[in-house]
């Protein structure tokens, strides 16, 4: 099983690190992932663990341009060169599956629908990255726009949806992938569901804690049927607030979820910690009491230094530790890390869009 070694204490900080999921929008046309992208992951295969971006499990589920996707044939054929590009180099990839939910906009919906999600909310001031100009990823010119008004799903739409992560987790392993990861973090359709303030429903999939966890189990259980659990992880945001997604009673909701996750039995639920400025400094008392709820493999990634990484590693709040902005400028992050060789600076400009410039250009040591 891939995450066993994990939880032995005498791994290496370098054999702990994780790539985790960073969005590029550099798919190709018919949102298919492309020789470039295969040639980025594989640079970064020293990783312990690499998360792909985040890939829409449907047309519907697609939030920003030129992001790929894991419904098509073409689109499994395109993933299968990054896998097999990745395992030729000696590396280890998980796909990252998600269903943004309300954080989309028309123009990227089927027939220009509106956006779909637990309750009909629209956040001021959540954007998404939109192709305005139709130019394509190459050009790298998009702009970010409001994400539209959304509505409600109904009860009876909620099935096709799971069903849609779980056909979208049998194409990941056709792809060549070693397994997934569901994002139910960062305001998308799962966390969209479960966050009270997100969630105003009032039948089986809303009000009470146990009904608003009630979409993501139903996920999870329908993911680990399709592939096996222990190819299953998950993103979670406990307390953080982005895309206008807040709780009530965060840390009571995702010790919650955690425990609905171990009962399962997947493999690791990866937190992601809130990574700006003068951010919230996430409890230790929290993470010590996930520790003891969960009972499967925990990765931790945002704003992490090598002194955080081990402090986490030293005091059993993790078994691996993600690494994001520091991945896009330094293919060869692991190896910097462990001989304390300084990092080259990423290019914010060139995040998202593009071709090689900002992507497959960085230096190794």
């Amino acid at each position: 099983m891939l995450f066993e070694n994990y939880a032995l204490n005498n791994l290496r900080l370098q054999n702990r690190i994780v790539m985790p999921p960073m969005t590029r929008s550099r798919a190709g046309e018919g949102d298919v992932a492309t020789e470039m992208m295969a040639e980025y992951y594989a640079q970064r295969a020293s990783a312990g663990l690499i998360i792909s971006e985040g890939t829409q499990i449907s047309r519907q589920g697609q939030g920003y341009a030129w992001t790929p996707g894991m419904y098509s044939d073409a689109q499994i054929a395109g993933w299968k060169k990054v896998t097999d590009a990745v395992h030729k180099a000696g590396g280890k990839i998980f796909a990252q599956l998600w269903h943004v939910g309300r954080v989309s906009h028309t123009v990227l919906q089927p027939e220009g629908a509106a956006p779909v999600s637990s309750s009909a909310i629209q956040v001021d001031g959540v954007k998404v990255f939109v192709d305005v100009e139709g130019r394509g990823p190459q050009s790298g010119v998009g702009a970010m726009v409001q994400h539209s008004m959304p509505r409600a799903l109904t009860v009876e739409e909620i099935p096709a949806i799971v069903n849609d992560y779980a056909q979208a987790a049998r194409n990941a392993i056709e792809a060549g992938f070693d397994g997934i990861e569901l994002h139910g973090a960062n305001g998308y359709l799962i966390n969209q569901f479960i966050d009270s303030q997100a969630n105003l429903r009032d039948d089986e999939y809303g009000g009470a804690l146990q009904n608003r966890l009630r979409f993501m189990k139903e996920v999870v259980e329908a993911v680990s049927a399709a592939i096996g659990k222990e190819r299953v992880g998950i993103r979670l945001a406990p307390l953080t607030t982005l895309m206008g997604s807040k709780d009530d009673t965060p840390e009571a909701t995702y010790l919650a979820a955690a425990c609905v996750l171990n009962e399962i039995g997947i493999a690791y639920i990866h937190i992601a910690e809130a990574d700006w400025e003068d951010a919230p400094v996430m409890p230790a008392a929290f993470k010590e009491a996930l520790r003891i709820i969960f009972h499967g493999a925990l990765i931790y990634s945002g704003k992490y230094t090598r002194a955080r990484a081990e402090e986490a590693l030293e005091n059993g709040w993790a078994d691996l530790i993600g690494f994001g902005r520091p991945f896009i400028a330094n293919p060869d992050l692991p190896h910097r890390l462990a001989n304390d060789i300084p990092l080259n600076a990423p290019i914010a400009g060139q995040f998202f869009g593009g071709g090689k410039e900002g992507y497959v250009d960085y230096p190794t040591a």
